[in-house]
């Protein structure tokens, strides 16, 4: 039955010979579609939960699988308002997605990591919050179990996780968007796949049980997004 079960088909993104003109205009739609489809309110909601628990002088705030960078400058931008001391790490494996958030970026409170999030070693330096957006639906329900233990380890506060809802009316709604406004074919084939590659919230109780982490907090947002939360 349609979107019963998670696609692992794989993305056109998630091969290693892009052109970086298309990663570009890549980034430049997704970061479009977080703004006014409401992804990053709902990273900034997943980040004044696990703040609002703590107080500090000054924050350290990692995502992984960064891409271009457009998460971590909405961040920047609310904590500027809220008056916040914070610098931020970005990992991604792909150079060609560093390279364009240096060029977008002119921020000097980011450090740069090219390399897959798993091989990073941050035992001297634990970022107090990491988090990913738009990252784990491309992984195997298997591959997210060791990812969430490694963001578990390695955040000194805790960490969020903002994703797809698999949904058919999230899937028939982006297809159509996509359709109707998008310049990029990766996005074209990307955005409705990654629907069908995302989750119910009976996928993530399964996840974080295999991932032996008992104290989360699974909500729904709007449009279709999960906001997971480990403090």
């Amino acid at each position: 039955m349609f979107l019963t079960r998670r696609s692992y088909e794989k993305e056109l993104l998630d091969d290693d010979n892009i052109p970086f003109e298309d990663i570009r205009l890549n980034m430049k739609e997704l970061n479009v579609i977080n703004t006014w489809l409401g992804g990053h309110r709902i990273s900034i909601q997943g980040l004044r939960k696990i703040i609002k628990s703590n107080k500090k002088a000054r924050w350290h705030i990692c995502e992984i699988g960064c891409g271009g960078g457009d998460n971590l400058r909405a961040i920047e931008a609310w904590c500027n308002k809220q008056k916040l001391n914070v610098v931020f790490t970005g990992i991604d494996k792909k150079k060609e997605c560093i390279d364009y958030a240096i060029d977008c970026t002119p921020s000097q409170n980011y450090h740069w990591i090219i390399s897959d999030y798993s091989k990073v070693d941050l035992k001297n330096q634990k970022p107090d919050i990491i988090f990913s957006s738009l990252f784990c639906h491309h992984f195997t329900d298997e591959a997210l179990q060791p990812m969430m233990q490694w963001m578990h380890a390695n955040s000194q506060h805790g960490f969020f996780i903002n994703d797809l809802h698999r949904h058919r009316l999230a899937w028939l709604s982006i297809k159509l968007l996509t359709r109707l406004f998008s310049k990029s074919d990766l996005v074209k084939n990307d955005a409705p796949l990654s629907v069908k590659r995302g989750f119910t919230r009976k996928d993530w109780v399964n996840i974080m049980q295999q991932s032996g982490i008992s104290h989360y907090s699974i909500t729904w947002k709007w449009a279709f997004r999960w906001l997971i939360t480990v403090q």
